[in-house]
């Protein structure tokens, strides 16, 4: 069987519209493990600005998600302030070692989140929610501020970086990324054993820049 990693941090909207497509992936053939990153790091470690940080793009990202869900005929609330601290969220999943176990709270995590408007930066509130998903929150909620599962999300975030993720949400295949909810086609084409011409993208990325943009 065929496995994606996505790649995820809960103060991402367009990752909760990624947990929507989860189906059609493992409709595949394949499954589906969530690995939890900090997204905050991510954009250090490439020098960008978050979408929220930029007031333009946030007005676009949030009109955007919201036709999105709505053609999909889903509920947006969203979290009551954003960006919020995704540290316990991420700290949580982090501690659900199971893979099946994890996947099943990221889910609903992410439906509590944008679609009922749950705090999730608040440990009670995803304590309550790993219950319901059948895992005991409060065992997990210790588990989560341990030294080693922080140590253990800070180090998939290195590795996620340093493989040349950027953005969240990202599948993973066979080294390939995908970024975005909406590359989900991408992913299913390249699942069905399509590629594209590595040596003809390299020879692009070869070619020299002719102009650069100067600084502000």
């Amino acid at each position: 069987m065929k496995r994606v990693t996505c790649y995820f941090d809960p103060i991402s909207p367009f990752a909760w519209l990624a947990t929507k497509e989860i189906g059609r992936i493992e409709a595949a053939d394949c499954t589906v493990e969530f690995v939890p990153v900090l997204f905050a790091a991510m954009l250090n470690a490439h020098g960008q600005k978050g979408p929220a940080e930029i007031p333009a793009k946030r007005v676009h990202t949030f009109r955007d998600v919201m036709r999105l869900a709505a053609a999909k005929g889903l509920r947006f609330i969203g979290p009551p302030g954003h960006p919020f601290n995704p540290l316990p969220a991420l700290r949580m999943s982090t501690a659900i070692v199971d893979a099946a176990a994890r996947k099943r709270f990221v889910v609903a995590m992410y439906a509590a989140c944008w679609e009922r408007g749950a705090d999730v930066s608040d440990m009670a509130v995803l304590a309550g929610l790993a219950d319901e998903c059948g895992l005991d929150g409060k065992a997990l909620v210790g588990a989560a501020t341990t030294p080693e599962v922080k140590q253990a999300l800070a180090g998939a975030t290195e590795q996620a970086i340093a493989a040349g993720v950027f953005g969240v949400p990202t599948f993973e295949y066979e080294r390939e990324f995908f970024w975005g909810a909406d590359r989900v086609d991408s992913l299913l084409w390249r699942l069905e054993g399509n590629r594209i011409d590595e040596a003809a993208l390299q020879a692009f990325l070869d070619r020299p820049a002719l102009a650069q943009r100067k600084a502000p």
